[in-house]
């Protein structure tokens, strides 16, 4: 049976027409575009692109904000974004043709990419906002250079192996932080579209999964990364990529002092709240994609073919599943839609099993119209048994009855497809017990059906039945079985 399942649930993101209003509201990309906007002749800035000192006060007043440290430091923000992701052009002064060469001034101007904001298509928006997105995690794993005069070095440059600074390891640390949020965002019985608590989150990466208690050292080790996760959360939220309730300052600690903070505490709220927003979802996601990770979402089979659909759907919750299945659905002519998912449903690989469960439960979507390609496969010894079920379940008149074999062999293969779908424990022993009990001498026939999963699925039923008697029965047949093929 299959354990080829998708590693992350499917999730559900809003239409891009939304999320690229969402980007184009978030406060730092809205900041960037207007300072793109107020560059002229007259803007300067310095070899780094960076604008100029002098410029930086007039810059937050076209922002509204006070020509302060604070109004500048945000304007400065805005203004690296700007130039990032292509909004600014600039250029540098001796390219510019200033007096002084490669020492003066650079000059800006408002870039190509600004006029995507306001005619592009939402895709074109996104795509600007996915770059903005990279601008400022680079940001928030940048090193905090707090005393910077003890790492200037003698050539007057920064001294980066005084750093204690790891790139790779501090991205990889907030992927992984970000990971874990969109998979509590998106798991069913996970946060949903709740905040999740920071000592939580941090948690989530630094107590080992078989640890009981958590040592000082390792609450000490949480308590360190709430701190970076609390500076990092406050540079991604102005991207609009989360709504985050910092860290309350009031608890903060110098050292010396008690340093760990338990997560169970009642008022966690004043440990820090993140959540991911609609267009932080899109773009972790498109992050994870970017890097490999099977990260579905809700719709993306829709034009596929019916063998991708399920396939694809077989690691679905339930309700993903249906969702899925009747957005593929939707725009199909009912009776080839059913002819392409009973084709699709064949075969005995590992997967098949689950395959024609999702089939039949398609078909259920599809209506009365998918009946004469129903019939059509009735004698096939693979859907003819899903095929009977699906019409008797319709009320369907002059339905054959399965010959002797087709029941039997239905009954593994639906069993196989209970055990890879992974459901209720409880719904899977009451289907085992409930075939057992109406078929006398189940297991003498059952070890002969010619299906590749027979001997798996009796050895399911030996561990999950919970007459001792009848589990023993399964156990001789599932021997029996692999005596019969071999393995």
């Amino acid at each position: 049976m299959s354990a080829d399942h998708p590693t992350l649930p499917p999730v559900r993101l809003r239409a891009d027409a939304e999320l690229a209003r969402d980007a184009l509201a978030a406060p730092l990309l809205a900041d960037a575009a207007r300072l793109a906007r107020w560059a002229g002749p007259d803007t300067r800035v310095d070899a780094g692109g960076e604008l100029v000192d002098e410029q930086l006060p007039a810059a937050a007043e076209a922002l509204g904000l006070s020509a302060d440290e604070e109004g500048e430091l945000r304007a400065g923000d805005a203004w690296r974004l700007a130039v990032d992701t292509g909004l600014v052009e600039v250029e540098d002064g001796e390219a510019a043709g200033e007096a002084g060469g490669e020492d003066a001034p650079g000059r800006a101007a408002p870039g190509e990419n600004l006029a995507l904001l306001a005619g592009g298509s939402p895709r074109d928006v996104l795509a600007l906002w996915l770059d903005g997105f990279d601008t400022v995690f680079a940001d928030a794993v940048a090193p905090v250079l707090d005393d910077l005069d003890d790492l200037i070095g003698e050539d007057g440059e920064i001294d980066v192996d005084a750093l204690d600074w790891d790139p790779e390891a501090e991205a990889e640390f907030l992927e992984g932080v970000l990971g874990n949020l969109y998979l509590l965002t998106v798991s069913e019985g996970g946060a949903g579209e709740g905040p999740v608590p920071l000592p939580a989150l941090a948690a989530s990466m630094v107590v080992p999964d078989d640890m009981g208690e958590p040592t000082d050292d390792v609450l000490e080790q949480v308590s360190d990364a709430m701190m970076r996760l609390d500076e990092q959360f406050r540079l991604l939220e102005p991207i609009g990529l989360v709504e985050y309730q910092p860290l309350d300052e009031a608890l903060m600690v110098e050292e010396g002092e008690e340093p760990a903070v338990s997560v169970d505490d009642e008022d966690v709220t004043r440990y820090g709240m993140v959540r991911l927003t609609p267009l932080g979802l899109y773009g972790v996601r498109a992050r994870m994609l970017e890097a490999g990770v099977d990260a579905p979402a809700v719709g993306d089979l829709a034009d596929k073919g019916a063998d991708a659909l399920l396939d694809g759907i077989a690691g679905y919750p339930e309700a993903a599943a249906r969702e899925e299945t009747a957005a593929w659905l939707a725009g199909r002519d009912a009776l080839g839609a059913a002819r392409e998912l009973l084709h699709a449903a064949r075969g005995s690989d590992a997967g098949s099993p689950l395959r024609r469960l999702h089939c039949q439960q398609t078909l259920s979507l599809v209506g009365p119209e998918a009946e004469p390609a129903v019939r059509e496969v009735l004698d096939d010894a693979e859907l003819g048994g899903l095929a009977r079920v699906w019409l008797a379940e319709r009320g369907a008149a002059d339905v054959p009855a399965p010959p002797e074999s087709m029941i039997f062999w239905l009954a593994i293969d639906t069993i196989a497809a209970q055990l890879d779908a992974d459901g209720d424990l409880e719904e899977l022993q009451e289907l085992i017990e409930g075939l057992t009990g109406r078929h006398g001498g189940f297991f003498e026939a059952a070890w002969r059906v010619e299906h590749p999963a027979t001997a798996e699925v009796l050895e399911a039923m030996g561990r999950l039945h919970r007459d001792k008697g009848v589990a023993k029965d399964a156990r001789k047949a599932a021997f029996k079985a692999r005596s019969r093929s071999g393995s």
